[in-house]
């Protein structure tokens, strides 16, 4: 089954793709440089493994078995936020405007940052980023994968449940999953989750200022500031910096001429971006991604 969604104008589907490290932890799978792979619930049904292509003027869905109105609507849903085809960044593009230097931004299609169809899950893949490898991250993620989420026909899994999450044992988190002391954490959040008792998915929509929903967010255990501040740019609040060991090394050979610089230096350089700071930030930071992925092109 094809079906097809517009984009809006000036997007870039590989740039929203490789945006940032979500595209390299399963369920999602970048396969041959060009198509984004997952596998999405599409309710009671079994999973679904969705394929995506695409370019600056729609993007192409693919599903290996033909699907109902309700799940074809759940699957276009679920794609839609993943590449934020819904965001609107007139206002971020306007702000960079009168910069030469961030210009490329506007004109190459950059700023949408690659999520996942739920807060839960970019949630728990935030707190599987502190105070680790990026290979450690990769491992955890898959573990949790391939041990609790549920199976599509060609044994793909998604992404698992609150509830999935919830059932298991803290010895499984700290013996598979090889969390640590993190473990104690994701299962407290998928308790949480679970029973209802957090609704993260509402952070979506919060009418609270971003300082106030950061303290929420931070009233997640194993949830600190730069996981705090990643997952408030994956929400839609781009006024915060996210800075972590990576951003401090990489704004050094950028914009410090291989001079350290403290980070009230870093948030002096993006405050005339406003609430777009964030976001300018971050594309700054990885331009030379894209540049390689031109090259690949």
């Amino acid at each position: 089954m094809n079906f097809s969604i517009k984009a809006p104008a000036g997007f870039d589907f590989k740039r929203t793709l490789i945006s940032h490290g979500w595209c390299d932890l399963l369920p999602f799978e970048w396969v041959n440089n060009s198509t984004l792979v997952r596998v999405l619930d599409v309710g009671d049904a079994a999973p679904v493994t969705v394929a995506v292509t695409g370019d600056r003027r729609a993007l192409c869905v693919s599903t290996p078995r033909k699907l109902g109105k309700r799940a074809t609507a759940r699957v276009e849903r679920d794609v839609r936020h993943i590449f934020r085809l819904d965001d609107r960044l007139e206002e971020f593009y306007a702000a960079l405007a009168d910069e030469p230097e961030f210009a490329w931004i506007a004109r190459d299609g950059a700023g949408r940052l690659l999520r996942s169809p739920t807060v839960f899950e970019d949630l728990v893949k935030s707190i599987t980023t502190t105070n680790c490898s990026w290979a450690l991250t990769t491992k955890m993620v898959k573990e949790l994968v391939n041990n609790l989420g549920r199976e599509a026909a060609d044994v793909r899994r998604a992404f698992p449940t609150p509830e999935a999450m919830a059932e298991q044992p803290v010895e499984f988190y700290r013996n598979v999953v090889r969390a640590g002391y993190r473990s104690e954490y994701l299962k407290e959040l998928a308790e949480r989750v679970a029973s209802g008792e957090l609704d993260v998915e509402s952070w979506l929509t919060s009418g609270l200022t971003t300082a106030d929903l950061k303290r929420e967010m931070k009233r997640v255990k194993g949830v600190g500031d730069y996981a705090a501040e990643n997952l408030l740019k994956l929400v839609g609040r781009y006024d915060v910096l996210a800075l972590d060991s990576w951003v401090r090394g990489k704004f050094k050979k950028v914009r410090g001429h291989g001079r350290a610089c403290d980070d009230n230096k870093i948030a002096r350089f993006y405050s005339r971006f406003g609430e777009w700071r964030g976001l300018a930030l971050w594309c700054d930071m990885t331009r030379d991604w894209f540049e390689r992925a031109d090259d690949d092109k």
